[in-house]
């Protein structure tokens, strides 16, 4: 891969209205691992069980070099999400959102996930990010298929799904181990709006 592309790619940053996205870098452990101690009791239902070291400094220095080996493979973006002013302090941190499970050839689609700091939930800061990291992935990125799955009983998230354009298509048995117990999950997609009929190649 050319450096000049890889080097773009590693300064990835998308903007909206009241968020700036981009890649987690050492400097926002302190924040990232308070924002997630404040935010434990409410994040445990829907996530899988931490490790003991999960907020250590050294197990985010893992995250921060799986998020730029991720990126600069082309296989996914981990983008951490901050304030640019408002009902949140700018240059805070909310929350996070990962498009992963990049797939080229005949699929062109990839998957999405993220969560939000307890204090930020309810202000529509991550329909904003799961909306401009959608749009990203249809016209930057040529991907026409975004995959997304939660807990039945996560009515918030299948909400945010729903009003960012995707659209429910099933339950995932057993799908992933949940705060320590394999949980049944429910998938929904958003296409991108040529993905349908023959292709151009067709």
């Amino acid at each position: 891969m050319p450096i000049g592309l890889l080097r773009r790619r590693a300064r990835l940053r998308l903007e909206t209205p009241r968020l700036e996205l981009r890649p987690p870098v050492m400097a926002d452990h302190s924040a990232w691992a308070q924002l997630r101690r404040d935010s434990r009791e409410f994040l445990e239902a829907w996530e899988p069980s931490w490790s003991r070291d999960h907020l250590s400094r050294t197990a985010f220095r893992n995250r921060v070099y799986w998020a730029r080996r991720l990126i600069a493979d082309g296989k996914g973006a981990p983008l951490f999400l901050f304030s640019r002013g408002g009902a949140a302090p700018a240059g805070a941190l909310l929350g996070a959102l990962t498009l992963d499970n990049v797939r080229r050839g005949p699929s062109q689609s990839a998957s999405i996930g993220y969560w939000i700091g307890a204090a930020h939930a309810g202000h529509g800061y991550m329909t904003e990010a799961v909306e401009t990291v959608r749009d990203h992935a249809f016209g930057a990125l040529g991907l026409s298929r975004l995959e997304a799955a939660c807990l039945p009983e996560n009515k918030a998230s299948r909400a945010l799904l729903e009003r960012s354009g995707f659209k429910y298509e099933g339950v995932a048995q057993s799908y992933l181990q949940i705060n320590g117990r394999w949980r049944t999950h429910v998938l929904y997609a958003a296409l991108r709006a040529d993905r349908r009929g023959r292709t151009a190649e067709g």
